[in-house]
C-alpha cells in the first residue's frame, strides 16, 4: 500500500477538532509560555533562563498533547477503528505525531519570543529542539498507549515526566554519585548543559556530546514506541 498525504491529513484534521476540545490539553500549552512571561518580568537576558521553558514546553506539550490524543482514541475505541482503516502503520503515527509536533514548536517559539531573551547559538539549538521533539513526542505516544484513559496519562506519566524536568533538583536530594551521573544522562539536562555551553560563546565542540545524547535518547525512544505500538495498538 502506498503512502498517502490525504490519509494522514485527515488524521491530523480529526486530532485538530479533538484538540480544541480538551481543556486539559490546552492548559498544559498554556503552561510553558506562563513561565517564560515570570522570565520575562526578571530583565535577564541570560539564555540558559530558557532551558525551563522550553523543557516543560517539551515535556508537558510534547509528550502530554500525544499521550492524550492516544489515550483518547483508546478511550473512546476509535484507535482500533482507525487500525482497521486503510490508513498504514506509518501513516497513522505520522498524523499522530504531526499534530504535537506543530504545536509544541510554536509553544517553544512562543516561549522564547515572551521571554525577550536572544537566543545563542540558533542553528544547534534548533537541531537539540528537533531532537527533543521526537524524544518527547515518541515518550507521549508509550504512554498514550500504556494507559486506558486520558486520565490516567497523569497517573502513568506524569512521575516520569516530572524527573526529565527536574532531574537537577532530585539529584539534590540523594547524597548519591550514582543518582547524580545517572540524571546527568537524562536529555533535559544534556540540552540545558548545552544551552549554558551556548550560552558562553560555544561551538560545536562544546556542545557535541550533548547532541550524540539526544541522539541517542531519540532512536532508542523511537524503537521503543514502534514496539509497544505493536503490543499495544488493539487495546489490550
Amino acid at each position: 500500500m502506498t503512502f498517502s498525504i490525504k490519509r494522514v491529513r485527515a488524521i491530523i484534521t480529526k486530532d485538530w477538532k479533538d484538540l480544541i476540545k480538551n481543556y486539559y490539553i490546552l492548559i498544559s500549552i498554556l503552561l510553558p509560555l506562563g513561565f517564560a512571561f515570570m522570565i520575562s518580568r526578571l530583565g535577564t537576558n541570560d539564555a540558559s533562563m530558557l532551558s525551563m521553558p522550553i523543557n516543560i514546553a517539551l515535556v508537558m506539550t510534547g509528550a502530554f498533547v500525544q499521550a492524550s490524543m492516544m489515550a483518547e482514541e483508546k478511550e473512546k475505541s476509535t484507535l482500533r477503528v482507525l487500525l482497521l482503516s486503510p490508513a498504514t502503520t506509518l501513516e497513522i503515527m505520522m498524523g499522530k505525531s504531526v499534530l504535537s509536533a506543530v504545536i509544541t514548536s510554536i509553544v517553544v517559539a512562543g516561549s522564547i519570543i515572551i521571554s525577550g531573551i536572544k537566543v545563542p547559538g540558533l542553528f544547534f539549538l534548533s537541531i537539540m529542539i528537533i531532537l527533543s521533539l521526537i524524544i518527547f513526542i515518541s515518550l507521549g505516544t508509550i504512554i498514550g498507549l500504556i494507559s486506558r484513559t486520558v486520565m490516567e496519562t497523569s497517573i502513568v506519566g506524569l512521575p516520569i515526566l516530572v524527573i526529565f524536568i527536574y532531574g537537577s533538583v532530585f539529584g539534590s536530594m540523594f547524597d548519591s554519585s550514582v543518582v547524580t551521573k545517572i540524571i546527568t544522562y537524562l536529555p533535559t539536562e544534556n540540552f540545558s548543559a548545552a544551552l549554558m555551553s551556548l550560552q558562553g560563546n560555544g561551538g560545536f565542540s562544546e556542545v557535541k556530546w550533548n547532541i550524540v545524547n539526544l541522539l541517542i535518547w531519540a532512536i532508542f525512544s523511537v524503537i521503543l514506541a514502534i514496539f509497544i505500538y505493536g503490543k499495544r495498538r488493539f487495546d489490550k
